[in-house]
């Protein structure tokens, strides 16, 4: 499809504007699975006082930024991770447009980019990756490997993808677990590696690893100053992450890589 300047201009806008929204929700819905509490039912409502939240309070940034981070009720400091969560999200939703366009994969993505999200903030609240999302991003790659053709193709890739990184990452956490005696990492994120391992071929799947990794070791560097100096530390972050820059880079990166030894 050929977009004239201004289109592409106004579906940015729009796909930025749908990334604010999302992150309010998304973080609101992780808030909520974190204590338990409907995530379809009950208004939004100020965590420190209990009042309920009107438009001027639920405006994504601009709540934030005209109310100084604090709760127009009770005065309340209102975290910043609320305004970050939304701003993250827009640059991954436009990023996600930019890359695809408007095309049926584009949605697909969209799907997996709000599931890893939530998982995401859920993760560095709590320490908590929950398996309804993991099974929600399982589901919805099922719907698309279905609508694709050939499927038996499409199935074959997904599988490979889905194992090629957890399958080893399980064998080397159960003999760690074994030789140290303790837990070497969460089962919610093998579980993880494995739904994101589905979306895409197990070369960028490798690339995206190996980008989470970095970025955990820095958050396990980092976040322990951060959260009282605590023993664990949240990886669901750090592998969403590294999945999002394997999906935009990781081919690149590989033809690059290759590319120095064809020469």
């Amino acid at each position: 499809m050929t977009l004239t300047p201004f289109t592409h201009g106004y579906l940015i806008f729009i796909f930025a504007l749908l990334g604010l929204v999302m992150g309010s929700f998304l973080n609101c819905m992780a808030i909520r699975i974190i204590n338990k509490e409907s995530i379809v039912k009950g208004r939004s409502h100020c965590m420190s006082c209990g009042h309920v939240l009107g438009v001027p309070d639920l405006v994504p940034v601009f709540s934030w930024l005209f109310l100084r981070g604090k709760c127009r009720y009770c005065g309340a400091h209102i975290a910043v991770r609320y305004l970050l969560a939304e701003l993250v999200s827009g640059v991954v939703f436009v990023s996600l447009y930019l890359h695809f366009g408007l095309c049926l994969e584009l949605a697909e993505y969209l799907i997996l980019a709000a599931l890893l999200l939530c998982i995401s903030f859920a993760d560095l609240e709590d320490y908590l990756v929950p398996e309804g999302l993991i099974i929600a991003g399982i589901v919805n790659r099922v719907i698309f490997v279905l609508l694709s053709k050939p499927i038996g193709a499409a199935a074959l890739q997904s599988l490979i993808g889905g194992l090629s990184i957890s399958l080893p990452l399980l064998a080397v956490v159960l003999i760690m677990e074994k030789i140290l005696k303790r837990d070497a990492m969460g089962g919610g994120d093998i579980k993880l590696v494995f739904m994101m391992g589905l979306y895409f071929k197990w070369s960028v799947n490798l690339v995206s690893f190996l980008f989470a990794c970095v970025l955990g070791i820095l958050c396990g560097v980092l976040l322990p100053k951060l959260k009282n100096a605590e023993k664990q530390f949240p990886f669901g972050p750090s592998l969403a992450l590294g999945s999002w820059l394997g999906l935009l880079f990781g081919q690149q990166l590989l033809q690059w890589y290759v590319g120095l030894f064809a020469r």
